[in-house]
């Protein structure tokens, strides 16, 4: 998947005031750096909710970005001195870069880390002192956080197997077939188009989040993932953005000033649905493109491997918003290119965390087919799919198509299944054939479903979120404007 970034708006910080926000700017990073965006579901990004009690390492993070005074380390040490195996440790702190020891999470319970990174919590010469950035091997990435050492327990460390001379000592034992069955088992799903090279750059450049908190009108919300903001901000512990104009800035300060010029209460774009309290805007990259550059950065910071393209002018953007009296609120948003040569009509997809487990994926999943319908054209979303990007999609394809069957008792063909829903041809076949809803007799492909089992499929999908109600959709096709 693309999302597209421009930075052709790079301005000198030290020119610019202090009351104004600095728009989105950085000389793109290297290619090679990309990878493919996973089109992620509801349920994988899951529910993100907030708490006033610190997270681990989230104290020590903040106090080492403000100058902060580390926490007194006392416990450590009698930690330290309470078993051998943790004094013969002590000798080799601060901890190397790959160690792998078990960590205390949020839960309070033990989970495998490895290390990623550390830093110098305090100015001390003490190597009890430090931080580490670990990532907890049964989970995603977008847990990874900064820790402190008395969460960790050294009687659990072991030092991690310098990977190049495993592998150089283990192919000494294996067949060809064998090591590419074991490269293949690893490939990290989502990534299957970066070859091993690729991936390993692209996984040190984006190893450590470089902002941990944003601010986005009456939320503050928890980052997941590496944003490649100008460097003027990487010692940010926190931005705080425009939810309207999503200009971003280092202080609180500065965003109150802000908000008093700001004249938006919604996003700069044409007003194409309106239901209820629901709207969706559409946003033309080319004639808004400092807000197209904000969101991809804003974007970023909750989506892993994707390709950055630097051009918003090729992309629509399409904002989906609660509205109240005080303005239209982003929830979340999808993009496609103007001019798709394979008939992609989804690029992006993101419901951001406080919206999420509350069916606006699913909506913005449907929406992206109801204007490939006003098109008249069929529509697939931009590939590689992720595995969950897959699940997602494969859960629309199968209650859209399955509800028609049962109308239709499966006397119909795929191609006027395609006609009807904008789904392509090969969604709708690889869907039934995972269903085991179509045979190949005689030359071609034949439906075959008993209501029964069409019922329980239906059923295993599960609910299909909200609707979009076609008829308060108000948008004429970009071809045809003016």
């Amino acid at each position: 998947m693309r999302v597209p970034l421009s930075v052709t708006n790079h301005l000198d910080p030290s020119k610019q005031q202090e009351d104004i926000p600095n728009k989105a700017q950085a000389q793109p990073p290297n290619p090679a750096r990309t990878a493919s965006l996973p089109i992620l579901s509801d349920d994988e990004m899951g529910s993100m909710e907030l708490s006033t009690a610190p997270e681990n390492g989230t104290a020590a993070a903040a106090a080492a970005c403000n100058g902060g005074a580390a926490p007194a380390n006392g416990g450590v040490e009698r930690r330290l001195r309470s078993s051998a195996a943790s004094a013969s440790w002590a000798a080799h702190l601060p901890l190397e870069v790959g160690t792998r020891v078990m960590c205390r999470w949020r839960d309070q319970k033990p989970h495998p880390v490895k290390v990623i990174e550390r830093r110098k919590s305090a100015a001390s010469s003490s190597p009890a002192d430090y931080e580490y950035y670990v990532h907890y091997t049964e989970f995603n990435r977008r847990l990874d956080e900064w820790v402190k050492l008395e969460q960790l327990d050294l009687d659990t460390v072991e030092a991690d197997v310098d990977e190049k001379v495993d592998d150089k000592a283990t192919s000494l034992k294996m067949t060809r077939h064998q090591k590419r069955k074991i490269d293949e088992t690893h490939v990290e799903q989502g990534h299957e188009e970066l070859d091993a090279a690729s991936l390993r750059e692209h996984e040190e450049f984006t190893k450590v989040k470089n902002i941990a908190k944003i601010e986005l009108g009456k939320y503050e919300i928890d980052t997941w993932y590496f944003s490649p903001f100008p460097p003027e901000y990487n010692d940010s512990a926190k931005l705080f953005f425009c939810e309207f104009c999503l200009n971003f800035m280092k202080r609180k300060e500065q965003l109150q000033r802000h908000m008093k010029k700001c004249d938006l209460k919604h996003p700069p774009g044409d007003e194409i649905y309106r239901c209820g309290t629901l709207s969706m805007f559409e946003v033309d990259g080319k004639k808004n493109k400092v807000y197209g550059q904000n969101l991809c950065y804003l974007a970023k910071l909750f989506l892993d491997h994707k390709t950055l393209y630097y051009d918003v002018d090729l992309f629509l953007f399409y904002i989906l918003c609660e509205c109240d009296d005080r303005g239209c609120h982003m929830v979340g948003y999808f993009s496609k290119e103007k001019h798709s040569e394979e008939a992609y009509n989804l690029a992006c997809i993101l419901t951001l965390p406080p919206y999420q487990r509350k069916g606006y994926g699913k909506f913005l999943i449907a929406f992206s087919y109801e204007l490939s319908k006003k098109e008249g054209k069929v529509g697939t979303p931009e590939r590689p799919l992720s595995d969950l990007g897959l699940l997602s999609y494969r859960g629309y394809w199968t209650r859209v198509l399955l509800e028609i069957l049962k109308k239709h008792k499966s006397n119909i063909s795929i191609k006027e299944l395609s006609d009807m829903t904008a789904i392509k041809a090969d969604d709708i076949l690889s869907t039934l054939q995972s269903l085991d809803l179509i045979q190949y007799r005689k030359g071609q492909h034949v439906i075959c479903a008993d209501p029964k089992v069409l019922d329980r499929h239906l059923k295993a999908a599960g609910r299909g979120g909200l609707d979009v109600d076609v008829s308060k959709l108000i948008w004429t096709p970009y071809k045809e404007q003016g």
